[in-house]
């Protein structure tokens, strides 16, 4: 299952259902699980742990060091979990010992050609990163974010989930969750109620996203004021406590 080109490290972890193709090079301390397959001319670099299923497409670069100026060597990490397709010419890396040390990705993610995945970042599940996405250092995104074509989060943002960036967004501020953003500068349109829909949520769920959105975005209240009356309504209406964990856990602000 290892093309008869390929570089592989002595100590790289591989079960033996994993395919690699020509030309791809395994560095030392790489992991990869059961059933992920790897194009030909990809590289991975450790310490990397790679879970099972994934499918890694040709020329992408995955697990090397980050693009930190403060990087010295250290043994940092990149996790990376089941059944995420990484497609042509992405770029993802490890982390730096100023943060955690380690860039993590869940399950279930699609990430597109040319999108560049930078150290400490944190992604969850079901997310999807078309073109040429750029994600800066320390940026965490949550489960079902997507995210347009050359869109992109400032260093040490928070993309919510369910959240939706329109193409060519490049935001500096936190997303919060379930909302919409596009437009230069980047402003919020609406809730992303079609994802909703389409994820099982119910019309009238769908409904009080709407309105906590109405409360934060059109009332005219004052941003802790209208957090109160949010965390107020998730106390009955448990699908607005991401949306209120959201706006209080914002790092940067919130684009409003």
């Amino acid at each position: 299952m290892i093309h008869a080109t390929a570089i592989v490290a002595a100590d790289a972890r591989i079960h033996e259902s994993v395919e690699i193709g020509p030309y791809s090079v395994i560095g030392p301390g790489v992991e990869i699980g059961a059933g992920t397959r790897i194009g030909p001319h990809v590289v991975l670099q450790g310490p990397t742990v790679i879970g099972r299923d994934n499918r890694i497409f040709q020329f992408a670069s995955v697990g090397d060091e980050p693009q930190d100026k403060k990087y010295a060597g250290e043994p940092t990490r990149l996790v990376i979990g089941d059944r995420n397709t990484i497609r042509e010419c992405v770029t993802i890396n490890r982390g730096t010992v100023q943060d955690t040390g380690v860039t993590q990705i869940g399950d279930d993610n699609w990430i597109m050609a040319y999108a560049h995945i930078a150290h400490d970042c944190r992604l969850g599940d079901n997310i999807i990163l078309a073109n040429n996405v750029s994600l800066a250092g320390h940026c965490v995104v949550g489960d079902w974010a997507i995210f347009g074509g050359f869109s992109g989060l400032h260093q040490f943002c928070r993309a919510g989930a369910h959240c939706f960036m329109g193409k060519y967004a490049g935001v500096s501020q936190d997303v919060p969750a379930y909302v919409m953003v596009g437009g230069t500068p980047p402003a919020p349109h609406g809730i992303n109620a079609e994802g909703l829909k389409r994820r099982g949520f119910t019309a009238g769920q769908i409904a009080n996203i709407r309105h906590a959105y109405k409360l934060l975005y059109r009332s005219g209240l004052k941003l802790a004021e209208a957090l109160a009356e949010i965390e107020k309504l998730a106390a009955e209406q448990p699908e607005l406590e991401i949306f209120a964990a959201s706006i209080r856990d914002a790092t940067r602000s919130i684009v409003r």
